[in-house]
């Protein structure tokens, strides 16, 4: 039996006039066609295929087309569909070698050539399922990709409330298209009067401003917090033991300012994290941090009791609450085989926690003390900070 294929044709706002010739051809031999209404729209006559627009939800109509065997299957998405797009999740659900994509010139190379970026020295974020807080940068410039014609304004207010409103926005829409329009402003003039008639297929380049970006450990100053942070020489050697890989996931246990998790998210692509913190304050405050750098970080009540249906971690940070009933033994529990888990204490009643653990599971044991010059009289003088106990093991 002849397996039959599934075809993804990118399409651009000029529609079937802007179509390479095999794209064309595809989708004119094409018998059913699946697409959005709007993508579906694009289509002239000369496409005589049964036109079908997608559900919501998507995926179960994707699994409905994998378990047809009928014939072979055309998807009309825009621009290019392995860029943020329906591509991607039609060859995890088909495999690749039953899924040919046709791309169109993407938003984003659209975007970067009427701007005059490098489009690898831009970077791309999609708001088309992800908060707009996730938007939010310390400086650079990169393409943002808009759910529909409410983004601008939300990313807007989002830039301004984190301190970026100086930031520049372009609105650039309908790209490629004849209707195609770009305006310019910056993001506190549009969070106080956003622009009206925004068009849904639109795409945001931002500029950040002020640039203060910094790759490595930040300094305690770009945290709020209320002197319950791990400062940042410890800060810096927690996240070595931790370890962060791309895409993993983090419990900051005890979080104070969540800057734990904050670091752990800024390290590597997908990486998210879940603060727990029985303070209702200090949760509002890790919440705005997380914002603030635009980070994902999901913020639970006290531990262990909010650990019930959170995702396995891949890592564990605990910076607080060693002392607590069952916060250890439920730590040590959701790890999976592999997981790392790093606590540091700086009370001698925690560390006696740490040192029993240590005993009975290995690892390594560490303590770190350090000291800071300052004046004494005329002269300098070195303070010493409160020394940390740090327990760093691999559960087996």
């Amino acid at each position: 039996m002849t397996t039959s294929r599934v075809v993804v044709v990118g399409i651009g706002a000029d529609g079937m006039a802007g179509l390479a010739r095999a794209s064309a051809d595809e989708l004119r031999r094409a018998t059913t066609v699946y697409g959005s209404r709007r993508q579906l729209d694009l289509l002239d006559d000369t496409v005589t295929a049964e036109r079908r627009e997608w559900p919501s939800p998507l995926m179960p109509a994707l699994q409905a087309i994998r378990d047809d065997p009928a014939g072979d299957v055309h998807i009309v998405a825009s621009g290019d569909p392995m860029l943020h797009g329906i591509g991607g999740s039609a060859v995890r659900m088909f495999g690749p070698d039953r899924v040919t994509v046709l791309p169109h010139v993407s938003s984003v190379t659209l975007a970067c050539a009427r701007l005059g970026w490098a489009v690898q020295d831009t970077e791309v974020i999609s708001l088309v399922t992800a908060a707009p807080r996730t938007a939010v940068r310390r400086g650079g410039h990169a393409v943002v990709l808009s759910r529909d014609e409410s983004t601008p304004a939300t990313l807007a207010r989002s830039l301004t409330d984190t301190g970026r409103g100086e930031s520049e926005m372009t609105l650039l829409e309908q790209l490629g298209g004849p209707e195609e329009r770009r305006r310019t402003g910056t993001a506190r003039s549009w969070s106080a009067d956003p622009p009206g008639d925004v068009d849904a297929l639109n795409v945001i380049a931002v500029r950040y401003r002020p640039d203060d970006r910094q790759l490595q450990v930040l300094p305690d100053e770009a945290f709020a917090h209320d002197g319950q942070i791990t400062k940042q020489s410890m800060r810096a050697v927690t996240l070595a033991a931790l370890a962060p890989r791309p895409g993993e996931l983090l419990w900051d246990v005890g979080a104070g300012s969540g800057s734990i998790g904050i670091e752990w998210c800024r390290s590597g692509a997908g990486c998210r994290a879940i603060a727990f913190e029985r303070d209702g304050t200090r949760r509002e405050r890790i919440a705005a941090n997380a914002d603030a750098h635009g980070v994902d970080v999901e913020v639970r009540g006290a531990a262990p009791e909010s650990f019930d249906g959170v995702p396995q971690p891949s890592a564990v940070f605990i910076g607080g609450g060693l002392t607590r009933p069952g916060l250890l033994d439920g730590c040590v529990d959701a790890l999976p085989p592999g997981g790392r888990l790093v606590a540091n204490a700086v009370t001698a009643e925690s560390e006696v926690v740490l040192v029993q653990w240590y005993s009975k599971m290995g690892g390594e044991l560490r303590r770190y003390q350090h000291y800071r010059g300052e004046p004494v009289g005329t002269f300098t003088g070195w303070r010493p900070a409160m020394p940390v106990t740090q327990w760093v093991v691999v559960k087996p």
